[in-house]
């Protein structure tokens, strides 16, 4: 990873750039293809936060948060707080294992606390080759599991 890497906001330049990102094969199970998330942030206004992770020139990844999110399942917990976190992350084949991922994160949740949350949230699938070692390492803590058997994760931003 270079001085060089940024999170860019996507445009006509670089829509097309994002949608060729792909991930390792045996990772595709575990993250959508960044046009479906396009998709969703489109019919999503004002939740999702897409961003191309370009080191130079070059897009070497992608990822998507969400901020001040209520989800379904918290409306059984009287006064949950909304949410704020990771929504998509992927980092292309050939550029995983140099800091893109771990940079996106960070910056995500530096994004969270300049809105005020001291929260950050994600989600993921357990498998072999899933993204569970790389959050846990980041620092997240598991909670449970979604209604949808995905596995919920937490960090702290205050510490």
């Amino acid at each position: 990873m270079t001085a060089n890497v940024r999170l860019e906001e996507l445009t006509p330049d670089n829509v097309l750039a994002a949608c060729a990102l792909d991930v390792a094969p045996a990772q595709r199970r575990f993250v959508a293809p960044v046009a479906r998330s396009l998709a969703e942030a489109y019919v999503r206004p004002g939740i999702a936060w897409p961003r191309l992770i370009c080191d130079g020139d070059r897009a070497v990844g992608f990822v998507m948060a969400f901020f001040g999110v209520r989800f379904d399942c918290d409306a059984s917990t009287p006064g949950a707080p909304p949410r704020s976190g990771l929504w998509r992350l992927a980092v292309a084949a050939g550029e995983q294992r140099r800091g893109y991922g771990r940079f996106a994160v960070q910056a995500v949740n530096e994004e969270i606390r300049r809105r005020g949350g001291t929260v950050s949230s994600v989600t993921w699938d357990a498998g072999e080759g899933g993204p569970e070692e790389f959050y846990l390492g980041l620092g997240y803590h598991r909670l449970g599991l979604t209604e949808d058997g995905e596995h919920v994760g937490e960090l702290d931003l205050t510490r």
